[in-house]
């Protein structure tokens, strides 16, 4: 496989971030005007079905389901490539890797052209079924961790505009919630006990990145997060906090750094939370798109943005999303 622009950037163990040199530039695109922004948890391109099996879904078919053209139809002549995917539950550098080169053959560009950043490069796998039928299914779930994918043919990443990895927040079974007293961040030492969940944690690191639109200089921050499923009941973002408006949710020291230095603002979440209002993080300039559900019933999906995003007709969510997850988008003018 051709090397990515910058190949999956992988906090280690001990917090730094590593990132191998950006490949040569694949040609820089006519200035468009549209930042074309995604955010969906793909669950390792594995749905599961309501009779308890398990389907696997291949990059391909997953991201012709997602992306949209300017009216929220997917899988049209007017779909354009995107610039930036705020992905979740990805296996690691491998799976993060060839999603991207899948999308860069779906529009005819060489392998490469789009770049991934992953927060972790190889998780190792918690839990035990996954809740598939088939266990096979199932095991593909178990490594899970967060990525950004991103087009260099729109878009430049500088050394160092990759923030370290941060951590989310929980309430520790047995701990009182305490207005939020009692929350701790999700890492050890106060992960799961035991070895089936031990490195759970692993799955909600979250990692941001700052980019530069190549036709204009125009900065633009990326964050990726994915909240622990005990932040639908307590929400926790750390030692003795709830998160920004009580939601779990915080960003990360040099993430806010490469964020406030940034014009253009895309956050993605799975939050695990329903009830978290647009307007959450609007201290940061930011709004939230999409309020229809997107994990069955609930909206538990979030996407937030600085800027000037074009109105949709299908409420910034795509319903047919081949993933458990509904995708969110705003195409962002500048």
């Amino acid at each position: 496989m051709a090397a990515l622009a910058v190949v999956a950037s992988t906090a280690l163990t001990g917090g730094s971030v590593m990132a191998k040199a950006t490949a040569p530039d694949s040609g820089v695109a006519a200035a468009g005007g549209v930042l074309r922004v995604y955010n969906n948890n793909i669950e390792n391109l594995v749905i599961n079905n309501p009779d308890g099996t398990c389907t696997r879904v291949s990059g391909p078919d997953h991201l012709t389901s997602m992306l949209v053209d300017d009216a929220g139809r997917p899988a049209t002549a007017g779909v354009a490539a995107p610039d930036i995917l705020i992905v979740q539950q990805v296996r690691g550098t491998g799976q993060a890797e060839a999603y991207a080169d899948q999308l860069s053959a779906k529009f005819g560009y060489p392998a490469g052209t789009y770049g991934a950043i992953v927060a972790w490069s190889d998780p190792e796998p918690w839990g035990s079924s996954h809740h598939c039928s088939d266990q096979s299914l199932g095991d593909l779930k178990k490594k899970q961790t967060n990525a950004i994918i991103w087009n260099t043919r729109t878009l430049s990443l500088a050394d160092g505009d990759i923030s370290k990895y941060w951590s989310a927040g929980w309430l520790k079974p047995g701990t009182a919630y305490a207005g939020g007293a009692g929350c701790t961040l999700y890492k050890p030492p106060n992960n799961d006990t035991g070895t089936t969940n031990y490195y759970k944690w692993k799955r909600t690191s979250a990692i941001a990145a700052r980019f530069t639109i190549k036709a204009t200089g125009t900065s633009v921050f990326a964050a990726t997060m994915h909240l622990p499923q005990e932040n639908r009941q307590n929400a926790c973002a750390g030692d003795g906090y709830t998160g920004i408006a009580g939601t779990g949710i915080h960003l990360g020291a040099d993430a806010t750094s490469l964020m406030n230095a940034s014009t253009i603002r895309v956050v993605g979440i799975d939050a695990n939370r329903t009830g978290i209002a647009a307007g959450t993080l609007g201290g940061y300039g930011m709004t939230g798109y999409g309020a229809t559900a997107t994990h069955g019933s609930s909206k538990i999906d979030y996407l937030f943005v600085r800027g000037s995003v074009q109105s949709s007709p299908v409420d910034h969510t795509v319903t047919g999303t081949k993933s458990n997850h509904r995708a969110l988008y705003a195409f962002v003018t500048y």
